[in-house]
């Protein structure tokens, strides 16, 4: 989305305070609008779900899609299940017919087909939520794998079912007059999950693992009219960070003055006007869940052939593309090379790791705005099956005040949406594709709550759904934390659900 690595632009984990993209690093929807797109965004944005960092807020001008990681996370919309679910559309709450990647294919097809009327270029970003967790899918999709363990039927069902609508995508452009001058992009996120013991392309690893088969993945591009098609391979060591700078020279984009990006163009590559790529080192880091700070040395470094995983074990995958024989005593000078390129690396990236990017209260654009645990600094903690849980966690979350006024916080157990007193539990949710587990009761008798340097507490009795705090607060950068307590005193946890409304200036 920026060309940039992800512990620069901000966004490197999937949750734990550090999915917000950092405003001052240009967008692709940003720089394809300031070149006369239209913008679309269906599906995933991951990026940060509140002012200003919402897909509407970074140059997409449609914008269909959840928040979080995934549907069913701890701030989505209160048991969104996959089927007839409730998304945000530019900024308000929609309910929609129909099973998500359906859905989001569907918006984005009406969204192109308009756009082709009114006869402006555009830029459309699909990227459903499937094949992830949870494994909700119509049976009809994953009938065929019936022979599979549930779990790898229902994701090879997902994957069918994405191939299916890529084939309605495909042929919307060919009725419509604009396959032969629509550059189209395939690719997919991360590592494989649940269908690697079935197949994984003789790839060791899965997501979150740092050897090929937790990053490398699918990339296919088709442009006709741009001369590009099918038929060939590019056998060269590229990253995801090239895909904006290509499509700036494939597309004629104009740039923010001073934007720079960590990844290459590959238009002459792609064209055939080069068959080699500048020899390069390539960083593969990302902040893990279990350890929401990146740790310097738990990185995979890329260079030719060869691969320095965790600073411990080298590869060459030309000879082992499994990754299974260390070569790190028998290379000493690649693996010192690998090192010496990750140590600058480090040294660019690391003094940034600390800079949370703030969630936004009090502004026009959004008020009120929910708090969740996905914010929480360096606390994993943002999905719904861990809500209805009861997980036990707590963090700080990082506050803008955007302007001086009263402010209204509300603390719940469960979402607003949900009718029930705090200490209750709730039922499990049956749907149409798969079932969310019971929601369990915590014994919840006070709610603390710290902005600032101001801590408060107040009571919660047995039929109590919220409490509520109301005192100023002033313009600036702030932290905020709250506690859920038992009848002994003993802490819970940190609310789930923390409302905020500037209730006037």
């Amino acid at each position: 989305m920026t060309g940039r690595h992800c512990l620069i632009n901000g966004a490197m984990n999937v949750s734990s305070g550090r999915t917000m993209l950092r405003t001052d690093v240009p967008t692709m929807a940003e720089i394809f609008a300031g070149s006369g797109y239209a913008t679309g965004l269906f599906g995933k944005w991951h990026l940060g779900d509140l002012y200003p960092y919402r897909p509407e807020d970074r140059g997409f001008q449609e914008a269909v899609w959840f928040p979080s990681s995934h549907i069913g996370s701890a701030p989505d919309a209160w048991n969104n299940d996959y089927f007839n679910d409730t998304y945000r559309h530019n900024g308000k709450l929609h309910s929609y017919q129909g099973y998500c990647t359906d859905v989001f294919f569907g918006e984005a097809i009406n969204w192109i087909r308009a756009r082709n009327r009114a006869r402006e270029p555009f830029f459309a970003y699909i990227a459903p939520n499937a094949p992830h967790g949870p494994l909700f899918v119509p049976d009809r999709w994953k009938q065929p794998y019936a022979g599979q363990p549930p779990n790898v039927a229902s994701f090879f069902g997902m994957i069918a079912n994405i191939d299916d609508n890529m084939a309605r995508l495909d042929g919307m452009l060919e009725k419509a007059g604009l396959r032969e001058n629509t550059l189209v992009i395939f690719m997919t996120d991360n590592g494989g999950t649940n269908g690697v013991n079935v197949h994984n392309s003789g790839m060791r690893g899965r997501k979150i693992t740092l050897w090929d088969g937790g990053h490398r993945v699918p990339f296919f591009a088709r442009w006709p009219h741009g001369k590009i098609g099918g038929g060939k391979d590019v056998d060269e060591l590229t990253e995801v960070r090239d895909v904006l700078p290509t499509l700036v020279d494939l597309c004629g984009l104009k740039t923010p003055s001073g934007k720079r990006f960590d990844g290459m163009s590959l238009a002459r590559l792609l064209r055939g006007g080069t068959e080699h790529l500048p020899d390069r080192t390539l960083v593969i880091q990302f902040s893990r869940m279990d350890a929401a700070r990146p740790k310097k040395g738990d990185a995979a470094v890329l260079w030719k052939k060869w691969r320095l995983v965790s600073d411990t074990a080298l590869y060459d995958l030309l000879k082992d593309p499994r990754q299974n024989q260390n070569l790190i005593e028998l290379n000493p000078r690649i693996a010192a090379r690998l090192r010496a390129h990750y140590d600058n690396w480090w040294k660019d990236v690391e003094p940034r790791l600390d800079s949370f990017q703030p969630v936004h209260i009090g502004s026009d654009r959004q008020n009120p705005v929910l708090l969740s645990p996905t914010e929480w600094a360096d606390v994993f903690l943002d999905q719904g099956g861990q809500i209805r849980a009861g997980t036990r966690r707590n963090g700080i979350w990082h506050l803008m005040v955007e302007r001086d006024g009263e402010y209204e916080f509300t603390l719940r157990r469960w979402a607003r949406e949900v009718d029930v007193p705090m200490r209750a539990p709730v039922p499990a949710h049956q749907g149409e594709c798969g079932q969310y587990r019971e929601g369990v009761a915590l014994p919840i008798f006070k709610a603390d709550l710290r902005v600032g340097e101001r801590r408060l507490s107040l009571r919660v009795g047995p039929e109590d759904r919220q409490v509520v705090f109301r005192f100023p607060l002033q313009e600036g950068r702030t932290t905020m934390q709250s506690w859920f307590h038992d009848d002994a005193g003993k802490e819970i946890s940190g609310a789930y659900y923390a409302y905020v409304d500037r209730t006037r200036a």
